[in-house]
């Protein structure tokens, strides 16, 4: 009798999400990237995960799908976002430009639903903090652009997917409370996607 080895296929398809909460109903067989919170701990988890992918320890990526949560910044948003456009909003380009420093801080990722993120390592649950990022984004998170930076860097398609989970204000703090739904329709989009 001959011995059957299994082979695990990995998809070439990285879902990347912050937290483990907000991945908890991804599909089964998800090839799955859980980063941690803020931009660093993101971007170093990708960067990672792709260099290994690059020098074959890992199989390829042909594309980077960001799932979480995020905080609307305008009372009408709500459900889930596919942004078209997602930017750093605490790194100051402008100024390091003049400094003779260009610098890259937004990112257009193609296909999206026209809305806009904002992305800063500061959790936003302030009234006034939120109507400054109203004035250039609709949603805010902490590791969107960071993704984006690295994606961009390594060549690979991104797509971001956020739920919206709260409303960047006073209210945020119960943020953890709207995880495990917000985590459902993920969960939902990425079996739709994947199936589209």
């Amino acid at each position: 009798m001959r011995n059957v080895t299994k082979t695990t296929v990995y998809p070439p398809v990285l879902v990347v999400s912050a937290t483990r909460a907000e991945a908890a109903h991804v599909p089964a067989g998800t090839r799955l990237l859980v980063t941690g919170l803020g931009k660093v701990t993101a971007a170093m988890a990708l960067t990672g995960a792709l260099t290994r992918a690059a020098h074959g320890v890992e199989p390829p990526v042909e594309w980077v799908v960001n799932i979480g949560t995020a905080g609307a910044l305008h009372d009408h948003h709500s459900g889930l976002f596919v942004p078209s456009r997602v930017t750093e909003h605490d790194l100051d380009a402008d100024v390091l430009a003049t400094l003779g420093y260009p610098t890259v801080a937004t990112w257009d990722i193609p296909d999206g639903d026209g809305s806009v993120l904002a992305t800063g390592d500061r959790f936003i649950s302030d009234s006034v903090q939120r109507a400054e990022l109203a004035r250039i984004a609709d949603l805010v998170d902490m590791e969107g652009a960071a993704l984006a930076r690295v994606a961009a860097e390594f060549g690979v398609p991104l797509r971001l997917v956020k739920v919206v989970s709260d409303t960047a204000d006073e209210s945020a703090m119960d943020w953890p409370a709207q995880v495990d739904a917000a985590a459902h329709r993920l969960g939902r989009w990425l079996r739709g996607w994947a199936g589209g």
